[in-house]
Parts: C-alpha cells; structure tokens; sequence
C-alpha cells in the first residue's frame, strides 16, 4: 500500500497544485478516524495519497467491478452500501482501529455541496466504540462549481485538503443507546462545521456548491433502482 500511495501523491502533485495543510493533527500512532466533506470523486482518492498515514476508506461498492475491485482492494479500501445499513462494512473498520490503523469517511454518504446538510452516524459510531479520535479532512477544488459528481478538476488546478483540530469522544460499552450515538453525531458534526469555516478562511476559498439538477448521487441510485 505504501509504494501504491507513493505513485499515486506523486502522479496527483503533477496533475494538480496540491496544498496540504496541517497534517500534523493526525496522530502518528494509534487508532484514527478521518472524517471528510465529500464534493466529487476526486475526494477519496486525495485522502488515501495525502493522509500522513494509510488509510482504509469506505468506498461505495459499485466501484468493486473488474479490474477496480483487485485495486481497491489492494489499497486497502473497504465496500460499503451507503444507501442502507451496512454491518460487514463497520465490522471491517472496527478490525481496522482495533489494530491501530486509520480507516476514512465521507460522513454525508454521498457526493454533494460538502458543507455536511447532510450526515450520516457511521463516524461517531466508530468513535464511541473505539475512542478513536476523529480528524476532520476539508477538500477544496476536487469539484469545479457547476461540474457533475464523476467529474475531475481541470489540469493544473489547485486542490486543498485541510486537517482540522481532532474530535474525540470516550469509548462506552455496549449497550449504545441510538439516543447516545445521535447526540455524539450531532457534536461531531457541529465539529466539523467549525473546521470548515476555519479552513475556508485559511485557504481563503469556497466550497462548489450543488451538484447540477438531477445529478445527486441519491438520485441516480433510485433510478438505477428502478430500471
């Protein structure tokens, strides 16, 4: 995995100017969630390169197809179903923070305007069970403003990709009460607006805003649903 993520951080610095900022937050060791907004497609490849540490994403499991299922597989990525529950997928990263690794996250469970309207209780689940503390990762410019959820940036353009100050809550024994885990995720998520209006001003940039009409990720899942 780790000669793959060389290539690859090597191969996004040439296409993009690519400014990582404080990846310092991440803890060296130990076990670590990295929480994400989610623009475009380019997000979850710019977080398994750029992470300090490897990382074990959840990626949507239409990727799994082909050749791309023995390459995302042998980064280390994890299938998930982001539209219905998905136990095998949380045990799976449960093994990965028990072991002391980083698995990944895009806590709005799809593509979108990246400013967390919606948000998904998979990351603070993961928190409570382990303690893992949570690393926010603020993307910029892997969407162009107008452009479709499968599309790429324009060659040569600049891509930010901001850790934000760790959240972090204890580990609680089971039983979770679903009324535990909603607070949790209501506090994380509060986190990670501030660390999105923090690393706006850092970078002095904004977020693309919506996708185009008909282009929500939800929405083409229901349609290939139905035909």
């Amino acid at each position: 995995m780790r000669a793959l993520r060389r290539v690859m951080r090597g191969y996004t610095r040439r296409r993009y100017g690519v400014r990582v900022h404080h990846a310092e937050r991440v803890p060296s060791t130990g076990p670590v969630i990295l929480a994400g907004n989610h623009l475009g497609w380019l997000d979850g490849p710019m977080m398994a390169v750029h992470s300090p540490r490897p990382v074990h994403a959840l990626t949507k499991r239409e990727m799994f197809v082909g050749r791309m299922d023995r390459f995302l597989r042998a980064a280390g990525q994890i299938p998930v179903d982001r539209f219905a529950p998905d136990p095998a997928a949380m045990k799976t990263c449960l093994r990965v923070l028990r072991d002391g690794g980083v698995t990944g996250i895009f806590p709005e469970g799809a593509r979108g305007t990246g400013e967390f309207a919606l948000f998904q209780r998979g990351a603070a689940y993961l928190a409570m069970t382990t303690g893992a503390p949570v690393v926010p990762v603020i993307f910029f410019g892997t969407r162009e403003p107008g452009a479709d959820s499968h599309s790429r940036p324009k060659r040569g353009g600049t891509v930010d990709v901001v850790f934000g100050k760790p959240w972090q809550t204890p580990a609680r024994p089971w039983p979770r009460r679903r009324a535990d885990v909603a607070a949790a995720t209501d506090s994380l998520r509060e986190h990670l607006l501030v660390v999105l209006a923090d690393a706006k001003t850092l970078t002095g940039r904004e977020l693309p805003g919506p996708l185009p009409a008909g282009d929500s990720e939800r929405d083409v899942a229901a349609r290939q649903a139905a035909t």
